[in-house]
């Protein structure tokens, strides 16, 4: 039986991780880096522990740190949030070895899934249809000569990567190069990790997710999310459930991501992304062995709570849930609300002022920002998430803009602008829109 997680994480999502502990009865301790000390998950938790500087690579990436957090503190579970070490093979091994239950996957399924190429051949011999690509490198050469075999334009995207970090697409041989070095140092930054793999590029798809939990004995599939509104290739609002998936295509995919996680022996919370082309073709491109950021649209309109889930499946408890059991009702919607300008996309961070969230019926703000907090150059640009429910995809709208209009954040540029106009878009509001849509909303830097 557990009594103490330490949460291996900053912002939202550790405060997140701090609120389904208090519910489950668990104490808490954050490992957070020295500009973290004074976060909300810091003040709420019952404990905290400083595990280095501002800089990821000696706090929040830094295995042996979190390691003596844990065993300093006396947790016997460590959850790793999202991003940072959260697809870890060699936590989740290093966790096994001390003693503390890690909640996430296996170190097997890690290994299997942590090399993002690797599991593309993973999940195509479990029956699913893959986007053409490569296997992980390091070196540039070996990139140019995998491109040209592949063929332009392709998608270079990081090995241990998710969340956008080391995503470029690159439409010709001359830019490869520079795009390469970029998008390594920025997987080295983001996961402490170089290699990197391609993809071709497919145009004009929609990017398509499936939520996933699984315990020892069963797996069970908790909807669909739509993924397609992005900017640089990071996503900036997400649905559940997807607008742009037929009912066929809903049900195939689901019962085939459902057999992909039994037959690898996937355990705890996962999702399962694909590209949907324009010709209704769905191609697996990853799995995220982890929490996801959007996973609070599922969590609305399916009613479980999925960090919850991920602490019964680690403590041996299993799934509180049965397929049978999961109902999608509703409609909802998630806006990432970054410290970004709302036109270009660049980075601003800085100190809050006056920040108030709204409230009203079918309204949640997920937020580690509180008036007079800083807005951190080193990490991600996020600010809250804010997601609206209703009856159906109509009434979700209406909500959110409502909310965002209600909300205040002052002191950093925000994304809210760029919602407000996402929203009122005619071609949003009907449900036609591919990866590039968010490309008529973003002006060059």
């Amino acid at each position: 039986m557990l009594t103490k997680v330490l949460i291996a994480n900053r912002g939202d999502i550790a405060l997140r991780i701090v609120c389904a502990c208090r519910e489950l009865g668990l104490r808490t301790c954050v490992a957070h880096s020295q500009l973290d000390s004074d976060s909300m998950a810091v003040r709420f938790a019952d404990e905290a522990v400083c595990i280095g500087p501002a800089a990821s690579a000696q706090s929040y990436l830094s295995i042996p740190a979190i390691l003596t957090a844990a065993a300093i503190t006396g947790a016997d579970a460590l959850h790793p949030g999202y991003g940072f070490l959260s697809e870890s093979a060699s936590l989740a091994e290093a966790c096994q070895a001390a003693g503390i239950v890690f909640i996430g996957p296996t170190p097997h399924v890690l290994h299997l899934l942590g090399d993002k190429a690797r599991a593309r051949g993973v999940m195509q011999a479990a029956g699913l249809q893959v986007v053409p690509g490569t296997e992980s490198f390091d070196g540039p050469g070996e990139g140019t000569r995998l491109a040209t075999a592949l063929g332009f334009p392709v998608l270079i995207k990081a090995t241990s990567g998710g969340g956008g970090r080391g995503l470029r697409v690159v439409r010709t041989a001359r830019d490869l190069a520079h795009a390469l070095g970029v998008a390594r140092h920025e997987a080295v930054a983001a996961f402490g990790d170089p290699r990197l793999y391609l993809e071709r590029y497919v145009d004009e798809a929609r990017h398509i997710e499936f939520q996933v939990v699984a315990d020892e004995t069963r797996a069970v599939q908790l909807g669909d999310r739509e993924c397609t509104l992005q900017r640089r290739h990071q996503k900036v609002l997400e649905e559940a459930p997807a607008v742009g998936l037929s009912e066929t295509a809903r049900r195939k995919l689901g019962e085939l991501v459902v057999k992909a996680a039994l037959e690898i022996g996937y355990r705890n919370a996962g999702t399962f992304e694909f590209l949907v082309d324009s010709d209704g073709e769905a191609y697996f491109i990853e799995a995220n062995a982890r929490i996801q950021v959007e996973h609070p649209v599922t969590e609305m309109v399916t009613g479980v709570d999925l960090v919850k889930e991920q602490i019964r499946v680690a403590a041996g408890d299993g799934l509180s849930v049965r397929q049978s059991d999961v109902q999608v009702t509703g409609h909802a919607i998630e806006c990432r609300v970054n410290a970004e300008h709302p036109d270009t996309g660049r980075p601003a961070p800085g100190m809050i002022g006056a920040f108030t969230v709204p409230g009203g019926p079918g309204v949640r703000v997920d937020s580690y920002a509180h008036a007079d907090c800083m807005v951190w150059p080193h990490y991600d640009a996020l600010v809250a998430k804010v997601i609206a429910h209703g009856r159906d995809r109509g009434e979700a709208i209406a909500r959110m803009r409502r909310a965002l209009e209600m909300m205040v954040v002052e002191g950093v540029e925000t994304t809210i602008p760029l919602h407000l106009r996402v929203l009122s878009d005619p071609d949003f509001l009907a449900g036609r829109f591919t990866t590039s849509f968010l490309e008529r909303f973003l002006r060059p830097v």
